[in-house]
């Protein structure tokens, strides 16, 4: 937006004018073009073409065929950093002062210009350059050199890459070659160093450790000896073995002594309870008692066989019998000797236990002892087993190193993977890129200088408006019930009552305020009519929303004294608005929660009386439109009047929301005069007086009321509004 601001005035680019400026002088800029190409094409043709070679390579670990074949664990780690610093021994002034006196480049002018110069150079004779003929030549060639040189590690990967430029190819390709073999060989030959000195180095370390290793084991075994720590293992010692034993022994004791016990247990509990014997294992599995057994089952055959051919009383009746209890007898007789048996069984095993608790006991205190004295011992044992570990370690560095030093030869840990092929191509200059870049970059910098030139004196700069049909096509009619919108001003007093005066009805007090209400409102409406555009009334929701969009109005209260059919209206008021490019929120402060309903379709939404509670977040009670690009607080889910009790959060959340929002419109329903006033304590508010189907006299009559409470001034919209999205095309109109 633009407009005058005290006396300085907006000013916006004139595009058209920058292209007409740029078309004028369009000889000149492509005559300058021409002329650049030119001299940058005879340049580039002018110039001695440079070559390029490359060679590559592999940084990689390479074990001795003398050694096994096998990476050692002193072989270097290849992470980044050992490729890095390889790459920069590639450049080190040794290996290119070697590569230099064998390809004996000191003798080439390339690499040494100021030796092989005739003419001295101007920079030298006036001071502003050091006279290179001070330094040394090889200094003078290395210098030369590092700069045609170019080393780097290629990305993600073990290769490390040798460029080298120059005006001869069949150097461009040698030298890099050169210096990869020479690389190879310092690397091979530092190893062979390496392996010198460590063999030299281990010689009497061995020599010292060797004797160590002989006192330490000497100390053990004297140590052992005279404390007699005898071992029958090598992690065992004899006592050890003895508690062992003897707790194997007891272990197996024990089990047999309960055993017995169990066992004459169960026999003496059979006879006292008078079971009979053969139910019993012990008892069964004695010979006598089957023997005994198999007699009294003849004996108890033949007395069944008798009884049935001879009297009771038949003297072989009674001795077969008599047999037979003798039989029983003896079967009881031989049942008390097995439990006598299995006592003295439990008992023998009672007293093998003592004895065998009462040696283990003593060893365990001859344990004791020998476990305080194995504490030194095992100090020496350690003490030999380390110097003996570390003997058979110098001895194994020592036979590899001498390995190499015998073959005479150690693989340097890298290897070519792509040798430098003599270029058939300069690699500069690219004549054709080189011309094009200048042909763009001159025309670009020519057309900027140009629009540059246009901008500072003021050619290109018009000043900025509105256009008219624009501005008309925007423009509503706001009818506002009491005072007229600017620019129009409130009526005065007496013009009001002589407005009234002329409504031929009686001159009470009542109706000539009713009647100076509906002429001001009548006077307002065409003062807007002049302003109003053609496809929009006043009192419409178009214009409200042009009138609260012209005026940056921050805040509006919706009032609807119809109930939900005012609210609709003040949804759709906020769609329109936000139609026309502002941003909007709808606080829902209805009973009915009708705005929630037609923008947020869910009822149970935190809102606005969650807020008050404060049991919810500020962002988490805004949500989305389902038809715009507007925002809607619903009315939520928390207790009303308990919301009513953190009123006073209220015109703090409006405030907060007028800072992030264009527009925030409270939409109170069918409220009272008197229960807006905290609402409208921001001088910047507005107050909308949403009225759709109401008839004149009825709007008069609340004018009148809001007049009477002190609001001078009120926006009406007297059009329904609907639940459709709003009309397209009307954020382009905004």
């Amino acid at each position: 937006m633009s407009g005058v601001n005290g006396s300085n005035q907006d000013v916006d680019i004139d595009l058209g004018r920058i292209i007409s400026a740029v078309w004028e002088r369009k000889v000149k800029i492509l005559g300058v073009t021409i002329v650049a190409a030119a001299l940058a094409l005879v340049g580039t043709s002018l110039m001695k073409p440079s070559y390029k070679g490359e060679s590559r390579l592999l940084i990689e670990s390479r074990p001795d065929i003398a050694g096994g074949g096998a990476a050692q664990a002193n072989d270097p780690i290849l992470d980044s950093l050992n490729i890095t610093s390889q790459a920069q021994l590639l450049q080190s002034t040794d290996l290119i002062k070697r590569v230099a006196r064998d390809l004996n480049l000191s003798k080439l002018k390339e690499f040494d210009p100021a030796a092989q110069s005739m003419f001295p150079d101007p920079l030298v004779m006036i001071g502003l350059k050091q006279d290179p003929m001070k330094l040394d030549p090889e200094d003078r060639v290395i210098q030369e050199f590092r700069e045609k040189l170019q080393v780097y590690a290629v990305e993600n990967s073990r290769v490390i890459a040798i460029e080298f430029s120059s005006k001869d190819p069949k150097l461009a390709s040698d030298i890099p070659n050169k210096m990869a073999e020479v690389y190879l060989e310092v690397q091979s030959g530092a190893k062979l160093d390496t392996h010198s000195d460590t063999a030299k180095w281990l010689e009497p370390e061995i020599a010292s450790l060797t004797k160590k290793v002989q006192e330490a084991e000497r100390k053990v075994a004297d140590y052992r000896s005279s404390n007699g720590l005898f071992q029958t293992t090598e992690t065992g010692s004899f006592s050890t073995r003895q508690l062992t034993d003897i707790s194997t022994e007891l272990a197996r004791v024990r089990g047999e002594r309960a055993n017995a016990e169990a066992r004459a247990e169960n026999v003496r509990a059979a006879l006292k309870a008078g079971r009979a014997s053969d139910t019993l294992t012990d008892v069964v599995g004695s010979q006598v008692i089957q023997r005994l057994k198999e007699a009294e089952a003849n004996l108890q055959a033949q007395i069944s066989d008798s009884a049935t051919s001879l009297l009771e009383g038949h003297p072989r009746l009674k001795g077969l019998r008599a047999q037979l209890t003798g039989i029983r007898q003896q079967i009881d007789s031989e049942t008390k000797k097995i439990l006598s048996s299995l006592d003295n069984e439990a008992e023998l095993s009672r007293l093998r236990e003592r004895q065998l608790m009462g040696q283990l006991n003593g060893l365990k205190a001859d344990s004791a002892k020998s476990g305080e004295e194995e504490v030194g011992l095992r100090a020496l044992e350690r003490e030999a087993t380390s110097q003996r570990q570390l003997l058979e370690t110098y001895l194994a560095r020592y036979r590899e190193a001498t390995s190499r030093l015998e073959a005479s030869s150690s693989p340097a840990d890298a290897r070519i993977v792509s040798r430098a092929v003599e270029p058939s191509e300069p690699y500069f200059p690219k004549v054709i890129p080189i011309v094009i870049v200048v042909t763009l970059a001159t025309l670009i910098f020519s057309c900027l200088i140009v629009i540059v030139l246009e901008l500072f004196s003021g050619r290109a700069l018009r000043p900025s408006g509105i256009r008219a049909d624009e501005d008309d096509a925007l423009a509503p009619a706001i009818a506002p019930a009491v005072a007229a919108p600017q620019p129009a001003a409130p009526l005065p007093v007496h013009q009001m009552q002589a407005e009234a005066a002329r409504f031929d009805r009686p001159e009470t007090a009542v109706e000539t305020q009713r009647a100076a209400a509906a002429a001001r409102a009548k006077v307002a409406e065409q003062a807007l009519a002049k302003e109003a555009p053609e496809t929009e009334a006043s009192f419409t929701i178009g214009s409200v929303a042009h009138y609260l969009k012209r005026n940056d109005v921050p805040i509006a209260i919706g009032i609807s004294p119809g109930g939900d059919e005012g609210s609709t209206a003040s949804v759709a008021l906020a769609r329109e608005v936000a139609a026309r490019g502002r941003t909007v929120v709808v606080v829902d402060m209805t009973g009915s929660a009708c705005p929630t309903a037609l923008m947020a379709g869910d009822a149970k939404l935190p809102g606005i009386t969650d807020l008050l509670c404060g049991e919810t977040a500020f962002g988490d009670a805004i949500h989305p439109d389902r038809q715009s690009e507007a925002h809607v607080i619903p009315h939520g889910v928390s207790d009303p009047a308990r919301a009513m009790r953190g009123i006073e959060r209220l015109s703090m959340i409006i405030d907060a929301l007028a800072d992030a929002y264009d527009l925030v419109l409270v939409e109170c329903g069918p409220a009272e005069i008197a229960g807006i006033s905290r609402l409208s304590r921001n001088d910047r508010a507005e107050i909308v007086l949403s009225v759709p189907g109401f008839k004149d006299e009825d709007v008069a009559k609340l004018v009148l009321d809001f007049e009477d409470a002190g609001y001078d001034n009120l926006l009406v919209i007297a059009e329904a509004g609907d639940r459709r999205s709003p009309r397209p095309g009307r954020r382009q109109a905004a």
